[in-house]
C-alpha cells in the first residue's frame, strides 16, 4: 500500500486493488480479526430476534436438555454463549440475525436466495417460475430443502427393454442439497446482493458473492476448507443440514456422475461470486433445440403423421410398431389417459406420442369419442 493506494498483481495484470479486492486482501491476513457473523448488529435490538423459535428449535439442539434444566442464565447470557449475542456493546451478533431474526432481511438487505426458473438455456428466456427464499435460517433451510426435493427434482420411468422400466432423475436430490446449503454457509452477508438459484432448461446456475475464503484456492479446491461464517457453520451443522467433514463437493460429484449428470462445473474466475453448474441429465432427445420446439411439433407432426397414414394405412395394422403396441396398452387399461401421461410412461416426448396416435387414427386403430378434456380413447 502506497499514499493510500493499494498495488496488486494478479498474474500477468498490475494495478490498483478496487474494494472488493481489497477486502479480500483484508480476509487473507487479518486471521485473527473476528468474522463478519460475530460482529454486532448496531442497527438492530433483542426484540428483533424470535427467542421463542431460538428455545424451541435450535437450543434443544446445541445444549444437552440436563445441561439446560440447571441454566439459570438469562436470555442474553444463553445467547452470547452461542455468539448470538454481544453483551458488551447490547446488540445481537450478525450470525444472531441470520439464524432467529424476525426479519433478517431487514438488518442484512442481501439475506436471500433468490430462484428463477426460465424456459430456455439464457435469461431472455421466458420466466416460468420465481421464488424468493428469505426469513430466519432456521425456517427458510427447511423451506429451501423441501423446495428442492419436491419441484426441483423430477423423476419418470423410462422404458429400459419392453418389460423393465427405470427411473430418470433430472437433478439428484442430495447433489443439489448439498451445494444449496454449502451456498448458505460460505456465501459472502456483507454485501446487498442475493444469492442466485437458476434453472434453465439444461443446466442449474448456483451463484452466490464471495468466492473462495481464507486459505481456499483454486489449486487447492476442493481439498481445503476455510469458513467466512463459521458460526453459522456450526450452527448448520448442529440443525442438521451439513456435516463439515469437508467431503461435501467430493460426495456432489460422485453422486451426479453416478445420475448421469456429469461433474459439477466451479467457476472462481469472477473474484466476487462462487458460481456452481450442474447438467439436466434428463434433457429429452425430440426437445434438444429447447423448450420452443414443443411449440412447432405439434403442426410438424400432423404433416408427417397425415404423410406416412396415407400412404401405409394399406397394410399398417400389421406393422405396427413396439411404441404404438404400447400406447395402445397403455389406453386399453385407462381410455381417459391423456397424451402427457403416455408420454411420461414411455419416456419419450410428447411429439412423437402425437405422431403414434395420428398414425393409429388414421388407420383405424383408434378413435376419440367426445372433446379432448371430457372424452375418451376407443380402440378398434
Amino acid at each position: 500500500k502506497y499514499k493510500g493506494i493499494t498495488c496488486i498483481r494478479i498474474g500477468a495484470r498490475r494495478g490498483e486493488a478496487n474494494e472488493e479486492e481489497e477486502r479480500i486482501l483484508r480476509e487473507k491476513s487479518e486471521v485473527k480479526t473476528p468474522t463478519f457473523d460475530t460482529t454486532p448488529c448496531f442497527h438492530a435490538s433483542i426484540d428483533d430476534l424470535d427467542i421463542g423459535l431460538f428455545r424451541k428449535e435450535f437450543l434443544p439442539k446445541v445444549v444437552k436438555a440436563t445441561i439446560l434444566k440447571r441454566d439459570k442464565r438469562d436470555i442474553k447470557q444463553q445467547l452470547a454463549s452461542l455468539n448470538l449475542f454481544d453483551t458488551i456493546h447490547d446488540y445481537p451478533t450478525v450470525a444472531g440475525i441470520l439464524l432467529i431474526g424476525k426479519a433478517p432481511k431487514s438488518k442484512l438487505f442481501g439475506a436471500y436466495i433468490q430462484y428463477v426458473k426460465f424456459a430456455g438455456k439464457n435469461r431472455a428466456s421466458k420466466v416460468l417460475n420465481e421464488r424468493q427464499f428469505s426469513g430466519n435460517l432456521i425456517i427458510m433451510l427447511k423451506e429451501l430443502e423441501s423446495f428442492i426435493k419436491y419441484t426441483i427434482q423430477t423423476q419418470r420411468p423410462v422404458f429400459v427393454t419392453v418389460l423393465r422400466e427405470e427411473m430418470r432423475i433430472n437433478y439428484p436430490y442430495e447433489a443439489i442439497r448439498e451445494l444449496a446449503m454449502n451456498s448458505v454457509m460460505h456465501r459472502n452477508y456483507q454485501t446487498n446482493a442475493p444469492a442466485k438459484f437458476y434453472e434453465y432448461s439444461d443446466r442449474i446456475e448456483i451463484d452466490n458473492p464471495g468466492n473462495l475464503y481464507g486459505k481456499v484456492r483454486p489449486d487447492n479446491f476442493p481439498n481445503e476448507n476455510d469458513y467466512r461464517n463459521p458460526i453459522i457453520a456450526d450452527a448448520m451443522k448442529y440443525l442438521g443440514y451439513v456435516n463439515q467433514f469437508n467431503r461435501g463437493v467430493n460426495m456432489v460429484q460422485e453422486i451426479l456422475e453416478k445420475n448421469d449428470n456429469g461433474l459439477a462445473i466451479f467457476d472462481f474466475k469472477d473474484i466476487t461470486t462462487f458460481k456452481v453448474t450442474v447438467m439436466n441429465a434428463d434433457i429429452e432427445a425430440d426437445n434438444e433445440t429447447g423448450i420452443e420446439a414443443d411449440n412447432e411439433a405439434d403442426n410438424e407432426a400432423d404433416n408427417e403423421a397425415d404423410n406416412e397414414a396415407d400412404n401405409e394405412a394399406d397394410n399398417e395394422a400389421d406393422k405396427l410398431t413396439e411404441r404404438q403396441l404400447k400406447i395402445i396398452a397403455l389406453i386399453n387399461e385407462d381410455n381417459a389417459i391423456s397424451r402427457e401421461v403416455i408420454s411420461k410412461r414411455l419416456g419419450v416426448g410428447d411429439s412423437s406420442v402425437y405422431r403414434d396416435i395420428k398414425k393409429l387414427k388414421k388407420i383405424g386403430k383408434l378413435k376419440r369419442v367426445g372433446s379432448d378434456r371430457g372424452g375418451y380413447w376407443k380402440i378398434n
